[in-house]
């Protein structure tokens, strides 16, 4: 498996300073209440967006380049356009059918 960077520096250092942040705000807590569980569960949270930003690897946002069906619509018409095509919804066509349109009286 190759790992590339893909977030870029000001996103890792923000990554950086938030992930520090909550874990120094997780510790303060178990260190009163060591019996939470929470408080480990967010500080594991913390201590992984700590790594994000060293690494400049996100899983997140890796699946969400990798997968088409994330990934906004593309081609569409912009707003004013005088084209009559509408962009696909690759089948979603009908969803919404059954619901009556709002009708202020």
């Amino acid at each position: 498996m190759n790992i590339k960077p893909n977030i870029g520096i000001l996103n890792a250092l923000i990554r950086i300073t938030a992930g520090l942040t909550i874990l120094a705000w997780c510790t303060a807590k178990l260190v009163k209440r060591p019996w939470r569980d929470s408080y480990l569960l967010i500080a594991i949270c913390g201590a992984m967006k700590v790594a994000e930003g060293i690494v400049r690897y996100c899983p997140l946002t890796a699946m969400y380049k990798k997968c088409p069906v994330m990934q906004p619509l593309k081609g569409g018409s912009s707003k004013g356009s005088s084209s009559s095509e509408t962009p696909s919804m690759d089948g979603m066509e009908g969803l919404n059918d059954d619901v009556m349109p709002y009708n202020p009286t």
